[in-house]
């Protein structure tokens, strides 16, 4: 496979054409739980990702065939129950699906190293200025030689848009996913000069960031299709939609949009959540299952060789109310029991505001840091209140024995359902 090499003495400096990549893994969810039980999910033509039939919680993806029942992302298991009975019902493989992507994203940063994830199975990639590199090949071939790549490397199938900006290359993307009886074939590139024809042909419901509410705005004043919303300027739509919303939608409608893919890294954050079997009413119990998703997010904050500057706690009541509570800290912090204790302080703060049974619980890391060596790491932490010097050795002790024996091999003794005799713990029982 041919791979970019040096850049030719004569390459133009004048400014390059966008060349813009958004390549979105093709139910990644879905095809990593078949791949994690080969034999149960793997062998379920209507499969949903998400939990239990018996859970409360969301969908997050089904097969193509299960979707033809109705089903979507963001639905109730219950409503997904009803609408597809006969569907097998699994919870999201989170680690396996994790391992995935930087296995996609490894491959990915082959072909060039810009590539900026936007979830855990959608990436941006950057190929303004390598047409000499790729021997002037059209965007599209490269985009299917990238396809085939991925697909030969990892087993993943993409689905891959290209355009000049960001916007485009997501809307190509999403009609170039292959679905029974679309006819689509993976790839779909806009060329250069031909954004606003493409968005001519497209419903205003299509555009990223056109969610249900602005959708029924826009029908109750007949705008459906982005034909509809054309004729009009922009001062109509600053008048109806607000200065925000009315200015963005005239730019989108005509297929203006930025390339820019560089992200601040204060940006970036990792969150795990858990919707309860049962509504809990115990300070206590809440705690714990905080604790169990706090340890899995740092094992993996760790994994990633960075730290944390920002804690959020997201709670949601009986009443389905959902409340956050966020703790940015004087320094970034990566070990379990100093997580924990932020963790846990802002989770009392919104009990106490609040006395009434919850229904999920999750927590965030963002503001991430790249951590410094262990060298570095003793010289700029020797003065920390919030992380000692024993934290990290021990959070070192157990991301040592999880790599051998498995994740869930150790755990805080709070955790465990095993005999005290049988129990592993290595000094970390959080205080109640």
């Amino acid at each position: 496979m041919f791979r970019p090499g040096p850049v030719p003495d004569s390459m133009t400096t004048s400014a390059p054409i966008p060349r813009i990549l958004l390549a979105d893994c093709d139910q990644m969810f879905v095809a990593v739980a078949r791949r994690a039980d080969p034999e149960g999910a793997g062998k379920a033509r209507l499969l949903v990702v998400g939990g239990s039939a018996k859970s409360r919680g969301v969908v997050c993806s089904a097969s193509w065939e299960a979707r033809e029942y109705g089903l979507r992302a963001g639905m109730p298991i219950a409503r997904a129950v009803r609408l597809c009975p006969e569907a097998m019902f699994v919870p999201v493989p989170g680690r396996e699906c994790h391992q995935a992507h930087r296995a996609i994203r490894a491959e990915l940063e082959r072909w060039t190293p810009e590539v900026h994830p936007a979830s855990v199975d959608e990436f941006y990639l950057d190929l303004t200025g390598t047409e000499r590199l790729y021997r002037d090949e059209p965007l599209e071939l490269t985009a299917r030689r990238v396809r085939a790549g991925v697909l030969e490397a990892t087993g993943f199938t993409l689905s891959i848009g290209g355009a000049t900006n960001r916007m485009i290359a997501k809307m190509a993307a999403e009609r170039a996913k292959p679905r029974p009886k679309s006819g689509a074939t993976g790839v779909l590139v806009v060329p250069p000069g031909e954004e606003a024809a493409f968005m001519a042909e497209r419903d205003l419901a299509e555009i990223p960031g056109v969610g249900p509410r602005l959708q029924t705005e826009l029908k109750k004043r007949a705008l459906v299709r982005v034909r509809d919303a054309l004729p009009l300027d922009q001062e109509t739509l600053v008048r109806w939609f607000g200065r925000g919303t009315g200015g963005w939608l005239y730019r989108c409608i005509r297929g203006e949009g930025s390339a820019e893919l560089a992200l601040e890294p204060a940006s970036r954050s990792i969150s795990r959540e858990t919707t309860f079997s049962r509504d809990l009413a115990s300070d206590e119990a809440i705690e714990s299952r905080l604790l169990r998703l706090l340890t899995e997010l740092a094992a993996e904050l760790r994994r990633d060789g960075q730290a944390t500057r920002c804690v959020t706690v997201k709670l949601r009541d009986q009443d389905f109310r959902t409340r956050q509570a966020g703790r940015t800290l004087p320094e970034a912090l990566s070990t379990d029991r100093a997580l924990f204790e932020v963790a846990r302080a802002l989770l009392r703060t919104l009990r106490q505001r609040r006395q009434t049974p919850a229904r999920l619980v999750g927590v965030s890391f963002s503001a991430l840091e790249s951590q410094a060596g262990p060298a570095q790491l003793e010289l700029l932490r020797a003065s920390s209140e919030m992380e000692t010097p024993r934290d990290r050795q021990l959070a070192e002790a157990v991301d040592r024995i999880g790599r051998k024996h498995g994740r869930g091999a150790i755990r805080p003794a709070r955790l465990s359902d095993a005999p005290p005799s049988s129990r592993i713990h290595l000094g970390f029982t959080p205080p109640r």
